[in-house]
């Protein structure tokens, strides 16, 4: 089925100084059109070469398109969005893929798929060639980045970060990617998983790059740049999970050493202790906080679905619960406080047993802490779940 202007596929190549390798890839994406008799077209979108590329990519036959604003994610969102076709298949100019093959990722697409992911990794069927990927990325950075895409997101991808990719058009605008650089693969792979679209994977051979210079890609850089982005979009694993850990270690400890001291074979447990377990209390407190804001935060301004777990949750524990809630933990606080005060003044305020006090007091400072960072957030989250105009 083909769009209105008769092209049904689009292969999007972004590109920046390509001329050694893009016209070996333009030819061969028009020579799969041609041997799958599908009717396509090459989309070059030129990021501002300074080589001779885009005079290559016309001369070659593909439509060339300019984005001024520099990255990855900038270059492949220009080139998609100028694409005619119901498909897009996107790839590297290195000529590390072979965009000679085609028909696994077209035939998916057109049997209902949205996205349809490319494998290089062994693990899901893909090959890698002899020095088509440094062993940092093979065994370091794309297994582990990948791995941890899976945990976050339930998703079932392999491989998170292969370039050679092919997804509905329609799709496409259903994720409102936002980013500009490398992590533009990340956030598309989990965008798709969060909106529920049917994705598929298919192996593919990596190949070593044809190019004569370094790669634009920047191991360290850009790999942090992947994990910060998908941390960011799953406040679940940044501060939900984190903040509760703290929350029970440090609700245990103060439970276990509240009636006295605790020992446990040579070791003696103590005050001093119960000071580390009102640290994880506060710590943990206010990590949930920034839980609940964030995804509030992530689900207003689009970036992330809204989740109905959260929602009802906010239903019951709303402004007023938590102020109410913040208040009393505040009283019982102060209360404390103020029967130390009593104690000290029975003693006509000289010294007083510094256990028996600690005691007292560290979890009266912990309940007033928590009570008015609990008052505060609920302000805020509050505040964040506004509702607006459309």
């Amino acid at each position: 089925m083909s769009s209105n202007n008769g092209v049904e596929v689009s292969v999007v190549i972004p590109c920046l100084n390509e001329e050694e390798t893009l016209g070996a890839c333009i030819r061969k994406a028009l020579d799969s059109f041609r041997r799958l008799n599908v009717q396509g077209e090459v989309v070059v979108s030129d990021n501002g070469s300074k080589d001779r590329s885009v005079e290559i990519a016309a001369a070659e036959g593909a439509r060339v398109v300019h984005q001024s604003l520099k990255g990855y994610g900038n270059a492949l969102r220009a080139g998609i969005e100028s694409a005619h076709g119901k498909y897009v298949i996107m790839g590297d100019a290195d000529d590390s893929y072979d965009f000679g093959d085609l028909s696994k990722f077209i035939e998916n697409l057109r049997s209902g798929f949205d996205l349809v992911m490319g494998c290089r990794l062994p693990a899901g069927g893909g090959k890698i060639m002899p020095g088509a990927m440094p062993w940092k990325h093979r065994w370091i950075g794309n297994p582990v980045l990948s791995r941890i895409g899976r945990l976050f997101f339930h998703s079932r991808i392999t491989d998170f970060h292969c370039g050679l990719r092919g997804f509905k058009k329609d799709a496409f605008k259903k994720m409102q990617l936002n980013t500009t650089g490398m992590e533009f693969a990340s956030e598309m792979v989990i965008k798709s998983t969060l909106l529920d679209l049917k994705i598929a994977e298919v192996p593919v051979t990596l190949h070593k790059d044809g190019r004569h210079k370094p790669p634009h890609l920047r191991s360290w850089r850009d790999g942090w740049r992947h994990l910060r982005f998908m941390l960011l979009y799953s406040p679940k694993w940044l501060f939900y999970y984190p903040g509760l850990a703290l929350l029970v270690f440090g609700l245990l400890v103060m439970g276990l050493i509240l009636p006295g001291p605790l020992t446990i074979g040579a070791i003696n447990f103590d005050t001093n202790t119960m000071m580390i377990g009102a640290l994880a209390i506060i710590l943990g407190v206010q990590i949930l906080s920034f839980a609940v804001s964030s995804r509030i935060f992530a689900h207003k301004e689009g970036f992330l679905p809204e989740d109905p777990r959260l929602t009802r949750l906010l239903e019951r524990f709303n402004l007023e619960v938590g102020l109410v809630v913040g208040l009393i933990l505040s009283v019982i606080g102060f209360g404390a406080i103020v029967y130390t005060l009593l104690f000290w003044q029975k003693v006509h305020f000289g010294n007083l047993p510094r256990d028996e006090v600690l005691r007292i007091i560290i979890p009266g400072i912990t309940a007033i802490v928590t009570g008015v960072q609990i008052i505060f957030s609920s302000f805020f989250i509050s505040f964040l779940n506004l509702e607006r105009r459309s």
